[in-house]
């Protein structure tokens, strides 16, 4: 039977002045983002037992990797109960938009464990292209136009993208592994595509895609903190998606990612905090939806105007991977003032240095690859972070487990400086079909 948590959360509030009370803290996911955030967990005076499920090889270098899947939330539960919990983070998407913190708010025994994400209905900023949509019309967030179809309506998608110039945009409107936006050129092309979506080329997350107008400009992320009032905004990024050198072939979850972004300057970062931060916490605020964790807002900038791509509900990756070394203030500090509403109080301090991180990839990627191939060179690196993705331990050896497998970062004065760190870095790490992408952080 659970027992109750060992602590009641506000308690925690004296945990500046009285470090005698660290934390036992739980961080969901297996990725680099996670090995990221990981890192940056372990250094907080806050913390006493950090426990990473199910994590990677990296991740076992800051905490302690529980077996325990990101959507198994029951064997979670007792997990937080066993092992006094005071805290639960959580990484990727899915288990967010599977209601995880629902979950552990109605639990008659773990409520008062805070979970850093958005509610279930929160988490469908991301979980819902079409959701995200509405809301930043009732809200009046810039965004591109768009209609939303079904397969019973496919023929006014038909007409509604004859409309629209080309690149034609469709969206799957649920979750789809990074992998469920399409752009073309061609009418026909974006009609067959549309066809294949709808039919289920993206399983249930297809049954409703959203056409919307191309907009032609510069991407970018901003990531916020907010308690749900409040916020603080985090140091922003660029990630590079397509798989080839000048941003050519498939999209990938990243290829690489570049912080701080030479134009988002300060009267830039002024248009996004007033025309799309400020509403997007007020608006979640004024619908009664409870929202307290990250906020990752895909933006693009046309000719010096912000619009919305696209809202993630939690960290992005690789773009954890360099904003994490760039935050120099304690996350785990700002993470209890977030759960006790005190958001507002904390002062989030920023490396001023350029942090970049190059993402290594198995050969084949993102079409398929082998895994289990040894990687070595890890212990070689010495002026970079190598964040672990696709990596797993057989006996005693790091292998590769997935696509992307390795986030290599290097701080530096300059982007050039940190560049340079971080390509000397990935050429002394190697596994059997190794690829990276050369050009990173070339276009700022």
């Amino acid at each position: 039977m659970l027992q109750p948590n060992h602590l009641n959360f506000l308690s925690l509030i004296n945990f500046k002045n009285d470090k005698k009370d660290q934390m036992n803290v739980l961080l969901i996911g297996s990725g680099g983002r996670e090995h990221a955030i990981a890192w940056k967990l372990s250094q907080s005076d806050l913390l006493d037992q950090l426990y990473i499920a199910p994590g990677n090889p990296g991740t076992a270098q800051c905490g302690n990797n529980v077996p325990i899947g990101v959507n198994d939330f029951e064997k979670m539960a007792t997990f937080v109960a066993q092992n006094k919990i005071d805290m639960v983070i959580v990484g990727p998407e899915d288990p967010l938009v599977n209601g995880i913190s629902d979950y552990f708010k109605s639990h008659p025994q773990l409520s008062q464990v805070p979970v850093i994400g958005p509610s279930k209905v929160g988490a469908q900023l991301e979980g819902s292209k079409d959701f995200a949509k509405q809301f930043m019309q009732r809200q009046g967030i810039p965004t591109a136009q768009y209609r939303s179809f079904t397969l019973q309506t496919i023929e006014s998608a038909k007409a509604f993208l004859k409309e629209l110039k080309p690149p034609y945009v469709l969206k799957a409107d649920g979750l789809a592994a990074g992998k469920g936006v399409v752009i073309l050129s061609d009418y026909e092309q974006a009609c067959n595509e549309l066809f294949e979506m709808l039919s289920g080329k993206f399983g249930s997350a297809g049954n409703t895609v959203v056409i919307e107008e191309f907009l032609s400009g510069i991407e970018m992320s901003v990531f916020v903190l907010t308690d749900g009032i409040s916020y603080k905004i985090l140091p922003s990024a660029k990630d590079y998606k397509r798989i080839g050198d000048g941003d050519t072939g498939l999209n990938t979850g990243g290829m690489g990612a570049v912080s701080p972004v030479s134009f988002a300057d300060a009267a830039f970062m002024k248009k996004v905090e007033e025309r799309i931060i400020k509403p997007t916490v007020n608006g979640l605020a004024s619908e009664n939806i409870d929202y307290k964790g990250f906020i990752f807002f895909g933006l693009i900038n046309c000719d010096g105007e912000p619009f919305v791509i696209e809202y993630n509900t939690r960290m992005g990756d690789p773009e954890t991977e360099v904003v994490m070394p760039r935050l120099q203030s304690d996350l785990l500090e700002h993470l209890v003032a977030l759960a006790e509403g005190k958001l507002a109080d904390e002062e989030v301090v920023i490396d001023s240095r350029y942090a970049v991180t190059v993402m290594m990839v198995s050969g084949g990627y993102p079409g398929e690859y082998k895994k289990g191939f040894e990687i070595t060179g890890l212990n070689s690196i010495s002026h970079s972070i190598a964040f672990q993705a696709g990596t797993t331990d057989k006996n005693g050896k790091i292998v590769t487990s997935g696509g992307r497998v390795i986030s290599v970062t290097s701080y530096g004065q300059t982007l050039d400086q940190a560049l340079n760190k971080s390509y000397n870095s990935v050429e002394k790490i190697s596994f059997d079909g190794a690829y990276f992408r050369r050009d990173i952080g070339q276009d700022l």
